[in-house]
C-alpha cells in the first residue's frame, strides 16, 4: 500500500502557482514579454555583478567563481525541468535568464578593453 504523502505549505504555495503561470503563459505574448522580462533582469544581475566586485574590491575571481556556480546550476535546474513537459514555460525563463546573464557578463567584459 502506497500513502500519498500529505501537501506542504511551501508546496501549496510554490509548486501550484508555478503550475498556475504556466497554465497563464500559454497566450505567446505573456510567454514572450515574461521572458524578455525575464532576461532583463539577467542582464541587470549579470552587469551588477561587475561594477559590485569592483566597487566593493572584491577579488574578481571569487566573483567569477560565483558566477560560474550560479550559472552551472541553472543548467542543472534546466536538465532536471526539462524532462517533464509541463515545465516547458520554467525552462524557457531558465534560458532567459542565463542568456541574460551572458549578455551582462559579455558587455562588462567589453569596459575592460
Amino acid at each position: 500500500m502506497v500513502l500519498r504523502p500529505q501537501k506542504t505549505k511551501f508546496q501549496l504555495k510554490i509548486v501550484e502557482n508555478i503550475q498556475t503561470i504556466s497554465i497563464w503563459a500559454n497566450n505567446p505574448w505573456r510567454r514572450y514579454s515574461t521572458s524578455i522580462i525575464i532576461l532583463l533582469i539577467g542582464y541587470f544581475f549579470g552587469s551588477s555583478l561587475g561594477m559590485v566586485s569592483a566597487v566593493v574590491e572584491i577579488m574578481d575571481p571569487v566573483a567569477a567563481f560565483l558566477s560560474v556556480v550560479f550559472i552551472e546550476i541553472l543548467i542543472v535546474l534546466r536538465r532536471s525541468f526539462r524532462l517533464k513537459r509541463k515545465n516547458k514555460f520554467l525552462v524557457l525563463l531558465l534560458d532567459s535568464l542565463r542568456l541574460g546573464l551572458f549578455y551582462g557578463f559579455f558587455t562588462e567584459s567589453l569596459k575592460l578593453l
